[in-house]
């Protein structure tokens, strides 16, 4: 293995946003598409007053997510039917293949740190357009 091939550290500073599916916009991070990352996607998050993701899920990945600042409301299960406030300092985990809609509620941000086990930023997102009307955000 010659030295251009071996792995090595990277350091990323999330400039750059995207417009996720879910309908927010996600500053980029560590992926396979910016250091090429293998098993692990990790970016910034900031909702602003009001926003609202689309009902999702992430098919084969798990999620984790650290809250920074600010609280988001997060439904969540088969038909949206559990409800948890997230606040900063807090972290919460969701499974692979669970049903979730997370929305900002308050009148400040919320910014959190996301991770997942797809290493692409949105290879696994399968939107649930028939969930979206059932939480009255």
């Amino acid at each position: 293995m010659d030295a251009s091939s071996k792995p090595t550290c990277h350091i990323v500073k999330p400039g750059h946003a995207y417009d996720g599916k879910q309908g927010l916009s996600y500053f980029q991070g560590i992926s396979a598409e910016t250091v090429g990352a293998k098993g692990i996607c990790m970016h910034l998050l900031t909702m602003p007053p009001g926003a609202e993701a689309k009902a999702h899920l992430h098919e084969n990945h798990e999620t984790a997510i650290y809250c920074l600042s600010g609280q988001a409301h997060t439904w969540y299960g088969d038909r949206l039917e559990h409800h948890v406030i997230l606040h900063a300092g807090e972290m919460m985990y969701i499974p692979a293949g669970v049903p979730h809609l997370p929305a900002n509620l308050s009148n400040a941000p919320c910014s959190a740190i996301i991770a997942r086990t797809d290493p692409n930023e949105q290879e696994s997102v399968v939107l649930l357009p028939e969930l979206d009307g059932l939480v009255a955000v």
